[in-house]
């Protein structure tokens, strides 16, 4: 957002232990004072990674992570992108999962919006989307939605989780969003992804 004074999303308090943050890469505001270039925070993660866990990184093991954090940054949030990135992962050797989230002005009518966001319709889903109302303590009511779509590269399924509110006092919409054809991926880290989206909150700057 080019507005300094837009709101922006704010995290109470979540687990960091299974996340890897990533800030968005707009130049909005972030809470972290040390946020500037994304290889040196993949590389700082990374570190991090290896000692919360206690495990030996090995001679090479700092750098692999640090690059596969990068690429993942690279991929699911290229410069410019104003949304923040979460990267899931228990063993620092795992294959993150990339959950995001975003921010924007108020949309529509909020029931409307929030089918939308978290596209409770999808008339592609291999069958209907599993709808679930879902609360915040910072965010109020929201929507949630778990669906399977087909690719038309692959053959495998992706299953998709999303999460939305409107948020009145702001007159803005928030979405988190991930998917993988890693089913089982996905289902194992839904409780924490739920966490996540519990944390999450609106700043004004």
């Amino acid at each position: 957002m080019s507005d300094p004074f837009w709101p922006i999303i704010d995290i109470e308090y979540v687990d960091v232990y299974p996340w890897v943050i990533i800030p968005p890469r707009a130049g909005v505001s972030s809470p972290f004072d040390e946020w500037d270039d994304v290889q040196d925070w993949c590389g700082e993660r990374a570190k991090d990674l290896w000692a919360d866990r206690e495990l030996p990184p090995g001679s090479n093991g700092v750098a692999f992570v640090g690059e596969t954090l990068a690429r993942c940054a690279e991929a699911f949030c290229r410069p410019g992108s104003d949304h923040w990135l979460f990267l899931h992962l228990d063993h620092p050797l795992d294959v993150p999962l990339a959950v995001c989230a975003a921010i924007g002005p108020a949309q529509g009518p909020r029931e409307a919006t929030l089918r939308m966001l978290t596209e409770a319709d999808d008339t592609t889903a291999v069958e209907p989307p599993v709808v679930k109302s879902f609360f915040s303590p910072h965010l109020g009511e929201g929507m949630t939605t778990f669906r399977y779509v087909t690719q038309e590269e692959s053959p495998h399924l992706t299953a998709c989780l999303r999460y939305a509110w409107q948020v009145p006092e702001h007159a803005a919409d928030i979405v988190i969003w991930t998917g993988t054809e890693d089913v089982g991926r996905i289902l194992n880290a839904a409780e924490d992804v739920e966490e996540l989206a519990r944390s999450l909150a609106v700043f004004v700057p």
